[in-house]
């Protein structure tokens, strides 16, 4: 058995065993209630913990730049590139090679 296997049967194990001891304390003692209470809190945080995160992360992230902007710096780039070629000397072809 690899160890993928093994750490699958074990989750499968420990989840079986978390769900009826989760059932038995809800239907057969006093703790329901808490247990109850505590499962909907968790619930809850989490869920919202996450959404805060989400616009706390959309609020402190800086706008990306606009299309034309970037198409703009682009267009400079490809000037510059295109000016700083070397241009084969006079009387040389390009792929001619100098003997």
């Amino acid at each position: 058995m690899s160890k993928d296997q093994a750490i699958g049967w074990l989750l499968l194990i420990v989840s079986i065993v978390v769900i009826i001891v989760y059932g038995w304390i809800v239907f057969f003692t006093q703790w329901w209630q808490l247990l109850l209470q505590l499962t909907a809190f968790i619930a809850i945080a989490g869920v919202f913990g996450i959404l805060a995160w989400i616009g706390y992360t959309l609020a402190t992230t800086p706008p990306p730049k606009p299309i034309e902007e970037i198409e703009k710096e682009i267009e400079s780039e490809i000037k510059n590139l295109e000016s700083t070629e070397q241009k084969p000397p006079e009387g040389q072809q390009i792929g001619e090679k100098k003997s």
